[in-house]
């Protein structure tokens, strides 16, 4: 069965996040963007099982945190450094992550 379409979102920049992460040690060797892409990559993937399951808002929650994280931390980086690579593109896409998994989330809640 396939994954109901509020899942895609996570898992989609899940996946994206992840081989960001990766690309960034390829291409740089920096260990800190293996870390952070591969920590959230994975818990935005889980998030996406998670809400492909019964654990609705649960998933919603963590994809939103996750999100706000990356947010925070690229955010940071880009008004440092004003370069939208990576860190404008990774801020943009998760503050739209962020907003639709807040969204996603109050739909599910109790």
């Amino acid at each position: 069965m396939a994954p109901p379409g509020s899942a895609h979102p996570a898992f989609g920049l899940g996946a994206l996040t992840l081989a960001g992460g990766i690309a960034g040690y390829v291409r740089k060797n920096s260990k800190a963007s293996l870390g952070a892409g591969v920590v959230c990559g994975g818990l935005l993937i889980a998030s996406g099982v998670m809400i492909s399951g019964d654990s609705q808002y649960s998933g919603h929650s963590l994809a939103a945190g996750t999100s706000g994280l990356m947010v925070l931390g690229m955010g940071q980086r880009f008004a440092k450094t004003g370069k939208f690579m990576p860190a404008g593109l990774v801020s943009v896409l998760g503050a739209a992550s962020l907003a639709y998994h807040v969204k996603k989330a109050l739909e599910w809640k109790d």
